[in-house]
C-alpha cells in the first residue's frame, strides 16, 4: 500500500488486539482502515502487521496510557474514525474473596484505561466524527455472584458509554456498546478452568461474530448510531439439555 493510499484510509485504533475477540476486530476493520493494534503479544502483533493496513503497537495499556501519559505512536494522529476498546481482565471473585489490589486492577483496564485513552483521542475522533465502541459483557446488567469484580467493572463501561455519548453529540462522535455473551477466547477458557467447567468451544460464540457486529455498527448510515447491540449465543447455556 502507498503512502497516499495510506492516508486516504479512515483510521481505527483497536485495544487488546492480540486477545480473540481483539484479532478479529483488526482483521474486519483492515479492510478499510489503518489500523493502529494495540497489544502485549510481540508475535501476534507482527503476525496482524503481515495484513495490509495493519499497524502493529506493542503496549502495556496500563502504563502507557495511565502512567506515561498515552500511548507514543498515538499522539500524532490527526483524525480518529474508529475507536474499539477491546482490553480487559476477567478474574473470578466474590466480594469475600477480593482485595482491594483485585478491584483496582479489574477497575483500571476495563474502565479507567478505556476513559482516559478516549480522553487522549477525542480531538481526532471530533475532527473524524468518528465511532467509539467499548467491549462490553453480559455482565454488564444484571448481577454475576461469584464475578463480582469484573461485573461492577462492566456496569461501570455500561455508565462511562451512555454518559459519553449525550456528551459528544453535539459533536458528531458516535458512541456504542457491543456486549457479548460467552465468546470461545483465552479469557473465558481462564474462567471456566478457574471454576472447574469444561470447556466446550461449540456452545460458544465466534470470535469472528463479534468482529461483524462492530461493522454493523461502524457501517450505520451518518444520520444514526447504533447505540447498544447484545450479542448472544444462538442457544443460551441455559436453554441446553
Amino acid at each position: 500500500m502507498s503512502e497516499n493510499q495510506e492516508k486516504a484510509k479512515k483510521v481505527a485504533v483497536v485495544t487488546g488486539a492480540t486477545g480473540g475477540m481483539g484479532l478479529e476486530i483488526v482483521k474486519d476493520l483492515a479492510t478499510d482502515h489503518l489500523v493502529f493494534a494495540l497489544g502485549r503479544n510481540l508475535e501476534i502483533l507482527q503476525k496482524l502487521e503481515d495484513i495490509s493496513g495493519v499497524v502493529g503497537i506493542q503496549s502495556d495499556i496500563l502504563s502507557d496510557v495511565l502512567d506515561r501519559g498515552g500511548v507514543e505512536k498515538l499522539s500524532k494522529l490527526e483524525r480518529v474514525d474508529t475507536l474499539v476498546h477491546a482490553a480487559a481482565v476477567a478474574r473470578n471473585h466474590s466480594v469475600e474473596s477480593s482485595s482491594v489490589e483485585q478491584w483496582r486492577a479489574h477497575l483500571e483496564l476495563n474502565v479507567i484505561v478505556p476513559a482516559e485513552l478516549t480522553r487522549q483521542l477525542l480531538p481526532a475522533l471530533r475532527k473524524a466524527q468518528g465511532q467509539i465502541i467499548f467491549i462490553n459483557s453480559g455482565a454488564g446488567t444484571g448481577a454475576h455472584p461469584g464475578n463480582t469484580i469484573y461485573t461492577a467493572s462492566k456496569h461501570a463501561l455500561r455508565g462511562l458509554a451512555d454518559s459519553l455519548r449525550k456528551e459528544e453529540a453535539g459533536v458528531g462522535v458516535r458512541v456504542s456498546t457491543i456486549s457479548p455473551g460467552p465468546t470461545d477466547t483465552e479469557m473465558l477458557r481462564g474462567l471456566m478452568a478457574a471454576q472447574g467447567t469444561v470447556y466446550q468451544p461449540e456452545l460458544y460464540i465466534d470470535a469472528k461474530e463479534i468482529a461483524s457486529a462492530i461493522r454493523f455498527v461502524v457501517d450505520a448510515g451518518s444520520s444514526t448510531q447504533i447505540t447498544n447491540v447484545d450479542v448472544r449465543p444462538r442457544i443460551e447455556l441455559g436453554d441446553r439439555k
